[in-house]
């Protein structure tokens, strides 16, 4: 069985890309081949800057021979059916045959297509893979009508066995296979002539081509590393870099330079993302310090000088962008250790628009640092302290240091607010406030960066709720499944307990009176104060409607209706981004469902709270067989209800029990109800759960010693009463009829 090589060799292709089209170049020719009957023990994808490869192993040498029956018309069909079935068929209508069958006798062709040799289907699968490869930009080039991310210089294509090496014959606009390919551009620029992969594989490291990239990686780590440790330093890591650095490079050749002096005193992250960003270059710390004091770059060939000149070069590029990076840093610290300190640069948000719908990033500000002064009792923060960095938060965006390095907004922040002697607290809020902005980020554990962490992330859900700009099915263009995720991370690791309904209202209300002028400014924080009281957003407004003179009914009736509808909607949003985060943890969607269905299920800690107890309490011999006896009782129940027409709630009598299992069922009611509403009281759900075990043993009972539907209408109706009182005991921790049998 044949092995297959093709390489297909191109002007440089951009990092970004190959990994992706070695992996598309694999996918689309195997599937090719083998839908074409051509199957294959293994296969592998290299990618270099100039070359994409792959490697076939077993290749069968053709395709198999294939015979297929077809059903006809029935016999004496129109002439018209029958030819336009033996057209189909490719076969003539004496290659027709006729068989009896239950519906009369019918038409058979029998079709056989001859194998073909592998090298046809190569060439036909090639050339559709080449012509219709998925790069996300191509160009043509010359006056051929071929596209490719950049010029396609030649194609190698070759079979190879025992017997030898065959080139599978294809042209493409001009560019014919063949079985060679080149080296390195400037070490070994000559043609090269390969018989198969292992070949192929050898000569170009002997012409200074590492064709894997994952050795060129490991290459590249390993040299940094060793030449960092024998100065005593230490590489700084960086995964998506060294991916990167190793995309650009045939034969890497590492070089550790040093950092001039002048540049080592900026902040280490200033010098790593301007390094990185920059020139591609990884960053060497001094351990003992700390500081960044060398970088690494990656060249792509060896030198008679062993890369002194390389390495000048770069040193003389990189302390002109770090010159840069220190005017900026000077000047945002003059700014930041002035009179006015950041408030200078908050004063500029008022010119950005955060969204054409939602204002300014500065009215964005007064809404977060007001929100946030609001959540701080509720995680333990210093409300002052909340609201003085929740203000700064967001001023290094009009900073010079981040108008040129977006991705160090915050993190500049902390040392701008360090600078200006602010609060270590608000200082460290700048940065922190943010996170987490993934699944694998740290969640702020301390009180005043927690506060406006969920003020930020909560003002933003709230905004893009209210002008209607919710995620819709994979779309969701302002990261608003994140922002929930990164609350509920909040929330729950640091066991905050809010009601976030409250805070929904109160920043809905925010963005609207912001907004749309719907109440003035001077009444919103009434209003809010009347929200925290009664904790029902109605009985709010009808409370503060009569304190507030000169207001418009019209704008009561209008914020009425919608916030508290916009943020039912909201926190039905975040029960679904709770669903799935607790289902990567193991507990099902339907005992989230049963839990949400409870009082308080804005209160997310309280909420996972139950859910996790419920979760272990199902899992146990005593929850599954309580909860087909609870199943059990409420189908009764429900079915009883509908026939006779009325609410089988209360009146459950033990005088008029019949049997010692009911006498035994009231009495464990009535031991567990009050032993679970004690227990939910404490929040201490695991005694609640076994609160609800107790009922297992007599629950079983009572179904196996009782016909629930007598035919004595008192004891039916005591009985259908007393199964009433199993679903409100056993509802006092969950609705369990949400949970799946």
């Amino acid at each position: 069985m044949p092995d297959l090589l093709i390489e297909l060799f191109s002007e440089e292709i951009p990092a970004r890309m190959q990994a992706r089209a070695a992996e598309d170049l694999k996918k689309r020719m195997t599937d090719g081949l083998v839908e074409a009957g051509l199957t294959y023990g293994g296969a592998a994808a290299f990618s270099t800057p100039r070359r994409l490869t792959l490697a076939l192993e077993d290749l069968l040498a053709e395709s198999p021979t294939i015979r297929e029956e077809r059903k006809g018309p029935k016999v004496g069909a129109p002439d018209k059916a029958v030819e336009g079935f033996l057209r189909g068929a490719g076969i003539a209508r004496d290659q027709l045959e006729e068989r009896d069958t239950p519906k009369g006798a019918i038409y058979f062709a029998t079709i056989e297509k001859a194998g073909r040799p592998a090298a046809a289907i190569i060439a036909e699968v090639l050339e559709a893979t080449i012509r219709n490869f998925p790069w996300p930009k191509s160009m043509r080039w010359g006056t051929g009508s071929l596209r490719w991310v950049r010029p396609l210089h030649s194609i190698l294509c070759v079979l190879s066995d025992e017997n030898g090496t065959e080139v599978v014959p294809l042209d493409i606009d001009g560019i014919a296979t063949g079985n060679t390919t080149r080296g390195h551009r400037f070490m070994a620029p000559s043609e090269i002539t390969v018989s198969g992969f292992e070949d192929y594989a050898a000569k170009l490291k002997r012409a200074h081509v590492v064709l894997d990239p994952a050795e060129r990686s490991q290459a590249i780590w390993q040299e940094a590393s060793n030449q960092a440790f024998a100065r005593g330093l230490e590489l700084v890591e960086d995964k998506a870099l060294l991916a990167e650095v190793a995309g650009l490079v045939e034969w890497p050749v590492v070089l550790l330079g040093d950092i001039d002096a002048q540049f080592l005193e900026l902040p280490p992250e200033v010098l790593q993302t301007s390094m990185r960003e920059h020139q591609k270059f990884f960053s060497v710390k001094n351990p003992k310090t700390g500081r960044i004091e060398g970088f690494v770059t990656v060249a792509n060939r060896e030198t008679s000088d062993h890369g002194k000149t390389i390495l000048a070069g770069n040193q003389k590029v990189l302390s002109a962008r770090l010159a840069d990076a220190k005017f900026f840093w000077e000047n945002d610290l003059r700014v930041a250790k002035s009179e006015t300190g950041m408030e200078a640069w908050t004063a500029q948000l008022s010119n950005v628009t955060f969204h054409n719908k939602l204002g300014t990033q500065a009215a964005r500000i007064d809404r977060i640092a007001a929100l946030a002064r609001e959540i701080a009792p509720s995680v333990g923060a210093d409300a002052d302290l909340a609201d003085q960095a929740a203000r700064v938060a967001k001023a290094d965006l009009s900073s010079e240091m981040v108008y040129e390095f977006p991705e160090l907004q915050g993190l500049m922040g902390r040392y701008y607010a360090e600078a200006a002697g602010l609060p270590q607290q608000v200082a460290n809020a700048c940065e922190a406030h943010y996170a987490p902005q993934g699944p694998s980020d740290d969640v702020p554990t301390e009180p005043v960066s927690v506060a406006v962490a969920l003020a930020d992330k909560l003002d933003t859900l709230a905004g893009f709720w209210a002008i209607d700009e919710k995620p819709t099915g994979s779309k969701d263009p302002f990261a608003l499944r994140r922002a929930a995720l990164g609350v509920i991370r909040l929330v729950l690791e640091n066991k905050a307990r809010m009601p976030l309904d409250r805070f929904f209202d109160a920043q809905l209300l925010r963005v609207e009176s912001a907004t749309n002028g719907a109440l003035p400014e001077e009444h919103v924080s009434a209003l809010l104060m009347q929200i925290a009281e009664h904790g029902v957003f109605g009985a709010a407004f009808n409370a503060v409607k009569d304190s507030i003179s000169g207001l418009p009914v019209t704008a009561f009736l209008d914020l009425e209706k919608k916030v508290p509808d916009t943020s039912d909607n909201l926190l039905a949003f975040f029960h679904d981004r709770l669903k799935v985060f607790l289902r990567d943890q193991g507990i099902r969607h339907d005992v989230i469902d049963a839990c949400i269905a409870m009082d308080g299920n804005d209160d997310l800690t309280l909420l996972v709270k139950r859910a996790r107890a419920l979760e272990d309490f199902l899992k146990s011999e005593d929850g599954e067989n309580l909860l087909q006896g609870f199943k059990r009782a409420n189908n009764i129940l429900t079915q009883a209800e509908e026939k006779d027409g009325v609410e089988y709630s209360y009146g459950a009598d033990v005088k008029f029990a019949e049997d010692d299992s009911e006498r035994d069922l009231f009495a464990a009611l009535a031991a567990s109800e009050g032993a679970i509403s004690t227990a939910i009281e404490a929040e201490d759900f695991a005694a609640a759960m076994g609160g609800m075990a107790a009922l297992r043993a007599p629950v079983d009972a009572f179904f196996e010693a009782v016909q629930v539907n007598s035919d004595t209408e008192i004891v039916r109706r005591n009985r259908l009463n007393l199964l009433s009182q199993i679903r409100k005991v056993c509802g006092q921790v969950a609705d369990l009829t949400r949970i799946e049998a």
